[in-house]
């Protein structure tokens, strides 16, 4: 199955890099709301929240109320811990060598004091994360974001950053070099955590009146926006779901 993955977001990449790495640039505009798929990501959207309101939501309230918080913030931590691996690359492959140092040291101090990464002593020592991913790397070498994608089970996406998820930031999880077993638990309950973070999403859907999948799509690309420009947009176009959906970009 990771193996599949892989391969299908090898090929997106090839695409991506085919079609044109001009420049070594920014574009602050280079994330628009171009949805030519929108019937389809519509589609999938509802298959998505039909999913979550039947299965994860209710799983996710249970391992919410039956995990202490202690645990829960270990759990977090350990995933957040191993996905500085990531954010390292990505910072050294965007030519960032201070983003690339923190993060480095955010993972020797967590891997270590932090045992295994459960307790986040780097940010207590003024180590901030910086979240960088392969998808903001491509688009730091001027790769075009494509068009907007509802990924199933994965949620919104581009084809830049659905090539990125598939290839290199997966590479650099540690996770994927588990065996089978491990890797599926591994998975199941760094989702699962992930969603039980999340419950605070629906409250914020929830005074969506009008179209919830628009105000997804825009937040999310809003979201993508900032984190490949290093907050550099305008403040005029945040949305209210952004906040909330920070988590979504972790993988």
């Amino acid at each position: 199955m990771l193996r599949t993955t892989s391969i299908a977001g090898m090929l997106l990449l090839l695409l991506l890099f085919v079609s044109g790495c001009s420049s070594h640039t920014v574009n602050a505009g280079s994330i628009q709301t171009r949805d030519p798929l929108e019937k389809y990501n519509r589609a999938v959207y509802r298959m998505n929240v039909g999913l979550d309101r039947r299965i994860l939501k209710p799983v996710a309230k249970a391992y919410k109320r039956i995990t202490p918080e202690v645990v829960d913030n270990g759990i977090t931590n350990f995933f957040l811990n191993l996905q500085d691996i990531r954010n390292a690359a990505n910072s050294l492959l965007q030519l960032k060598p201070r983003h690339t140092l923190v993060n480095t040291e955010r993972f020797i101090f967590n891997s270590t004091f932090g045992i295994a990464g459960i307790f986040d002593i780097a940010t207590e020592m003024g180590l901030q994360k910086h979240d960088e991913d392969f998808g903001q790397t491509l688009a730091y070498w001027g790769v075009k974001s494509g068009p907007y994608i509802m990924l199933p089970l994965f949620g919104p996406s581009t084809l830049r950053d659905a090539s990125g998820k598939f290839t290199l930031d997966r590479l650099a999880d540690p996770v994927t070099y588990a065996d089978s077993n491990p890797a599926l638990a591994a998975f199941i309950l760094k989702n699962l955590d992930k969603r039980a973070d999340l419950l605070g999403v629906d409250e914020a859907l929830e005074g969506v009146t009008d179209d919830q999948y628009l105000a997804v799509r825009d937040a999310w690309l809003q979201r993508r926006q900032y984190l490949i420009t290093d907050g550099k947009v305008d403040s005029k176009a945040d949305s209210d779901l952004i906040d909330e959906l920070e988590s979504l970009d972790d993988e």
